[in-house]
């Protein structure tokens, strides 16, 4: 009887062992899913719209507190109701994540330049506000390389808003396509965003392809970079080699605010 009891005993152990593991899991699960729906969400860089300020394998951590919530905020993009609730003011030169207006499921991440009423526009490479032009100042030059090809150098300038936020954009052709435009007015409820690398970013620019974004469509502010995983773009970083690992990894951006 005592090493059935014995047995009985170990069994039941390793049954509660077993069930406090599950519940561990599905409360750290549970954890998890609270903070990113409704705290900070992880997105990764696609492409080098954003450049220098953001590059391909960049992976970041969004506010959604920053702006509040609306329906798209949330996971299939439910209409549970109208509007944002605990709405937060976006303000000029913030670094966003946003549904693209034309198709309401696509995430983009540009910098906020236009605010509801403003009027944007391009003059030869050189970004105006309402009448007046942006201070743009030469800042070096960015270096690239994009797959085997050789070392560029892209033209990099500091440009400084109206409320005093700074951050480097590249321009590498002058007097490119969207580096003369016509005058946008930005519609009341809506934003006008735009790539820091602004030869080679699909933004506000585009109304046929962006145009402006509704409050609704912002997701959050982009806050912070967690990990960067790519050092010659566009190859993406190999998970399935660890032994490339250390030299796949952009050690120096890890934690990196974004601005």
């Amino acid at each position: 009887m005592s090493l059935e009891s014995e047995a009985d005993k170990s069994s039941d152990t390793n049954d509660q062992g077993w069930r406090e593991t599950v519940k561990i899991v599905i409360q750290a699960l549970a954890i998890a899913m609270v903070v990113r729906v409704f705290f900070y969400q992880p997105f990764n860089i696609p492409s080098g719209s954003m450049k220098e300020t953001l590059l391909v394998g960049d992976y970041l951590f969004v506010s959604k507190l920053s702006y509040g919530y609306s329906r798209y905020s949330f996971p299939f993009g439910l209409k549970l109701f109208n509007g944002r609730i605990l709405a937060g003011e976006p303000q000029r030169g913030d670094v966003a994540v946003f549904k693209l207006p034309r198709d309401n499921s696509t995430d983009y991440i540009k910098r906020i330049i236009g605010l509801p009423g403003d009027q944007i526009q391009m003059k030869e490479g050189t970004l105006y506000i309402n009448g007046a032009a942006v201070p743009k100042k030469r800042a070096g030059d960015f270096l690239t390389r994009e797959e085997e090809g050789p070392v560029r150098r892209i033209p990099r300038y500091q440009e400084t808003l109206p409320n005093g936020v700074s951050y480097m954009v590249l321009d590498s052709e002058p007097n490119g396509p969207f580096d003369n435009t016509t005058t946008f007015k930005v519609p009341q409820g809506h934003y006008f965003m735009m790539g820091d690398n602004r030869d080679n970013s699909q933004d506000s620019r585009a109304l046929w392809a962006v145009g402006y974004v509704p409050y609704e469509n912002l997701i959050g502010r982009a806050e912070i970079i967690f990990f960067s995983g790519a050092v010659d773009e566009p190859d993406a970083f190999r998970w399935w080699s660890p032994w490339t690992w250390p030299f796949d990894i952009r050690w120096s951006r890890f934690f990196n605010l974004v601005r």
